[in-house]
């Protein structure tokens, strides 16, 4: 779509306004996908998306509409849709206004938002063909051959764009390239998983993903069975990403305060956490997905949820800050949102541990690559339950004996955080632009699992 069209939209949508307040939220993406399954590619596919939203507030009624068609006609079209539904429904007591140009507190937030937009968009990222992925793909796929396994996956690219305006004044853009490479790699009875994100294609080293996925399936093959338990647990990244995740969507937003229903209820300083743990949110950290500011406009500030297993603070949109006496941290989901706001930009500092020492500190214990189909069992205690998948190992005596079946778990996240033991010194970046987490692998104690699997 690119800015100068994008603030032309905004600008159409606050000038078609008749009352009230009005706010538009551009998004758009072009995303492409090379998918490989066998060790072959057998899909190629390109999906481009530009979709308008409108919110309207007309005293304390709110209305939003939607649409993918941006004429001038369709424009005006959806603000008196936005206009028609804000005054059919009732009054939402909690709302006080929009947020304004001032929103954002004179912290150095605005600076900060510059620096985070520089090197968002990388041109080779966006315009890269089906080939330049496929050369991708033949870097795993190679691997898997030569190991006799097969390969299955996808390699996306593309460009993500949000720009939101209204009527109060905030009128913000940016623009982001994302490339990502994530691959299941199966054996006769084993499987192994990679993955990697980055803002340039160029920074995504597919040969190294394909060996790693590889790796896990050749050494899980045979596996035996263990039974449930408590175990001392390494917790590879994307375990640990998981796991942060669900804090940020059940634990770390202040709606969830509000509503009583987070383990951050309560004054700030309380102990919760492990002395080693420290997890914040920051949208502006280059190491991270950058994402400038939030679905209202207002540009993302750094808010620290634990320190040193000390609570701290949770993330505000403009709602949840009015009913706070506080300011929006930049935090607002796209409306109409129920879940309030959300930390999509999240942190775990990092230890001074390498995998190896965590593995060889272990007499016995597993290794966990990652989890699947994790739901939520208790909001407030941030009890998860869940599969490992894709490369779960037996440790004895400091080393990883070999593969095991896949186990069932059910664990508090707080307390599993209660007794991290030792973290990695080398984070890395496990999401999207949209949302994700910059995490290191942990070692826990205690860890439970409450079933077994035949695979």
């Amino acid at each position: 779509m690119g800015e100068e069209r994008a603030r032309e939209i905004l600008r159409k949508v606050v000038a078609a306004s008749r009352e009230g307040q009005v706010e538009a939220v551009i998004m758009a993406n072009d995303t492409y996908l090379t998918r490989f399954t066998q060790n072959y590619i057998h899909q190629n596919v390109g999906e481009r998306n530009d979709a308008l939203s409108v919110r309207v507030a007309i005293g304390k009624r709110v209305g939003v509409a939607q649409s993918n068609r941006l004429n001038d006609e369709a424009i005006v079209e959806l603000v008196r849709r936005a206009e028609t539904v804000a005054r059919l429904q009732p009054e939402n007591p909690e709302f006080v206004s929009l947020p304004g140009p001032d929103a954002a507190s004179s912290t150095g937030v605005a600076a900060a938002t510059g620096a985070a937009r520089s090197g968002l968009y990388d041109r080779a990222t966006a315009e890269a063909s089906p080939t330049v992925r496929a050369e991708k793909v033949r870097e795993i796929a190679s691997r898997c051959r030569q190991a006799g396994v097969n390969g299955s996956g996808a390699i996306t690219t593309g460009v993500n764009e949000l720009a939101v305006g209204n009527s109060l004044g905030i009128e913000d853009y940016a623009a982001a390239t994302v490339a990502s490479i994530s691959t299941v790699v199966m054996g006769d009875d084993s499987s192994g998983f990679a993955d990697a994100t980055a803002g340039r294609l160029e920074n995504l080293d597919a040969g190294h993903v394909g060996t790693v996925a590889v790796e896990k399936c050749v050494k899980s093959r045979n596996p035996v069975s263990v039974d449930p338990g408590e175990y001392v647990v390494v917790l590879q990244e994307a375990a640990v990403a998981d796991m942060l995740q669900f804090l940020a969507f059940l634990s770390f937003s202040a709606l969830a305060v509000q509503e009583g229903r987070s383990f951050m209820m309560g004054e700030p300083g309380r102990k919760v956490m492990g002395d080693k743990v420290t997890i914040w949110d920051d949208g502006q950290d280059p190491l991270g997905m950058p994402i400038p500011f939030d679905f209202e406009g207002v540009p993302k500030q750094k808010v620290t949820f634990i320190e040193n297993g000390l609570t701290r603070d949770v993330v505000y949109d403009s709602l949840t800050a009015a009913n706070a006496g506080r300011r929006s941290t930049g935090h607002a989901l796209p409306a109409p949102n129920t879940y309030g706001p959300m930390a999509l930009n999240m942190f775990m500092a990092p230890g001074t541990s390498t995998l190896d020492e965590m593995v060889r500190s272990v007499k016995k214990g597993l290794l966990v690559t990652r989890f699947h189909y994790t739901n939520p069992v208790h909001p407030i205690k941030v009890i998860l339950t869940g599969m490992t998948r894709d490369g779960t190992f037996l440790i004895e005596d400091g080393e990883i004996r070999r593969g095991v079946r896949n186990l069932r778990f059910t664990q508090s996240v707080v307390d599993a955080l209660a007794r991290a033991e030792m973290i990695g010194r080398e984070r890395v970046f496990k999401g999207g632009w949209f949302g994700g987490a910059v995490v290191p692998p942990i070692q826990v104690s205690g860890f439970s699992f409450t079933g077994a699997t035949e695979f």
